[in-house]
């Protein structure tokens, strides 16, 4: 019997998936890593996206942000020029209206990040250009640095709330019936890698985080399989970006 899948993205884009998993004739758990939650205060949020079509280029750092952002946005603004770091962004986007055009994403699908959207753009053309940046309330300066760098004007706007989930009893037992058994497990975010790591570590078991380090993880990126081997998993399979790709990778394993 082929071994469970164990799904870790946060609850809004795990069904998807799930579903084309089902479809395989597997047999799929999901287990979000990472809760996703509206800021508590979206004055600023709407302020600033009624004022969307006064910026030269529009950058999502994730699925997340374009879902919290579209909230307060009637009508994506002729001309403007969207930025995304990976495959589902991108169909994001385009479920969301915006011509395909006007969306910049890295060149090579299987690349989904910051460093190849920055390869994939014109830098150069951004010097007095007016960027928005949509992202969580946290993470990675390296798009806003560089954007900087290059002379481009840039807002970073938190558009919502990511958090590991509190280790209650029930979340306790399910956890220590996972890594008990062997499975497959789909990692899209060093953050929730970390937080499954710690949240093994709060039941006080070496045994049960060892247990992690025996899995096989399916990890879209390079830097969430560096966090892997990091924590002692070995047994880690990099796709690249896209669903397609998460597919492919358990059709190949038995």
């Amino acid at each position: 019997m082929p071994r469970p899948v164990i799904l870790t993205r946060p609850i809004a884009q795990a069904e998807p998936l799930a579903g084309r998993i089902r479809a395989l004739g597997r047999e799929v758990e999901v287990l979000p890593l990472l809760e996703i939650s509206p800021l508590p205060d979206q004055a600023p949020l709407r302020t600033a996206l009624a004022q969307l079509a006064s910026y030269d280029l529009a950058a999502f750092v994730s699925p997340n942000a374009i879902e919290a952002a579209f909230a307060h946005i009637e009508k994506w603004p002729q001309g403007l020029r969207a930025a995304v770091v990976g495959e589902g962004s991108r169909q994001a986007l385009l479920a969301k209206g915006v011509p395909a055009s006007q969306i910049a994403s890295p060149a090579d699908p299987a690349h989904s990040d910051t460093e190849h959207l920055l390869q994939a753009l014109d830098l150069a053309a951004l010097r007095g250009a007016r960027v928005l940046i949509v992202r969580g309330e946290s993470g990675r300066e390296l798009m806003a640095d560089s954007f900087r760098a290059a002379g481009a004007d840039v807002t970073v706007l938190p558009a919502y709330r990511r958090a590991v989930p509190a280790l209650t009893p029930a979340l306790a037992a399910r956890l220590q019936a996972l890594v008990a058994a062997d499975a497959d497990w789909i990692i899209t975010s060093s953050e929730a890698l970390r937080g499954l790591a710690g949240l093994l570590e709060q039941l006080n078991s070496v045994k049960i985080v060892a247990s992690l380090q025996h899995q096989h993880l399916i990890v879209p990126h390079s830097r969430i399989a560096d966090t892997a081997r990091g924590l002692g998993c070995q047994n880690v399979t990099l796709t690249g970006s896209g669903d397609e790709r998460v597919l492919a990778a358990l059709q190949s394993r038995p």
